[in-house]
């Protein structure tokens, strides 16, 4: 291409740039603005969002087979969120009804670039029945994502009879093609002292390490299948041996994530 088609075009675009911005300062000074029905861009708008993380069938080797649920959901807006958590499991066979592993009701706020801080309370128990033993607890943590895009939950419960433990949720998305991913997943749980009433013990009480491989079907729908280890520590596993109960276990699970 030609020297002086390069500076015509160039003189083309410099003309349109110049009449585009004319245009605009006409429209300011013309008093023009958008529709009043538009909302401002710089104006926090309170949304909602809804998700099953997981919602899968968990066959272990040792134990019995559980519907396995965690579920949040949030309403606010960049900085000022209300969150609801529950995690769960129905085992299959046992008689009893669903259990809450936790069910949380947290106030969030927005404190750094990715991070919220949380505070609130959580009950223990089970689902609308008394078939296991209930608690109520005060909770407080972070969530958010980490560095290598890790997504962090972090929590410290204050528990009856004075019980503080802390618990740590860890995932990250490994992109394979643009519908499969890969997710590692891992669950630490700790608690600064024992209470036997509630099977805690002091010190490291488990960790559970999981791996699952995701089809996205939409953005909104992807099945999962995946397997995991686990086992209890300390205080904690003798307090399941005393019971007959395995203190270490590896499964598979089948499952569905699910947004709303």
């Amino acid at each position: 291409m030609s020297i002086s088609h390069h500076s015509f075009r160039l003189a083309r675009v410099t003309a349109f740039v110049f009449s585009s911005a004319g245009v605009s300062q006409a429209f300011a000074q013309d008093g023009y603005d958008a529709p009043q029905s538009w909302p401002s861009p710089m104006a926090e708008h309170l949304q909602w969002s809804a998700a099953f993380d997981r919602l899968e069938y968990s066959l272990p080797n040792k134990g019995e087979d559980s519907l396995v649920w965690d579920f949040q959901a949030w309403y606010g807006g960049d900085t000022h969120r209300v969150y609801l958590k529950s995690e769960g499991e129905n085992t299959q066979g046992d008689g009893e009804d669903a259990e809450f592993e936790s069910l949380e009701l947290l106030y969030s706020r927005l404190i750094a670039d990715f991070w919220e801080f949380q505070i609130g309370g959580g009950y223990q128990g089970g689902v609308l029945s008394d078939d296991h033993d209930e608690s109520v607890y005060g909770v407080f943590g972070l969530q958010g994502t980490a560095p290598y895009r890790i997504e962090t939950d972090a929590a410290v419960q204050y528990r009856e009879g004075g019980i503080v433990t802390a618990s740590m949720e860890l995932e990250h998305d490994i992109r394979l093609t643009q519908r499969w991913y890969l997710q590692p997943r891992s669950e630490i749980v700790l608690a600064a002292n024992e209470s036997r009433q509630q099977a805690i013990g002091s010190g490291l009480n488990s960790v559970r390490i999981g791996l699952r491989a995701r089809y996205e079907v939409t953005r909104r729908v992807a099945p999962y299948v995946g397997m995991y280890w686990q086992r209890e520590y300390g205080e904690t596993a003798d307090m399941r041996r005393e019971e007959s109960e395995t203190v270490e276990d590896t499964g598979v699970v089948i499952g569905m994530r699910m947004m709303f």
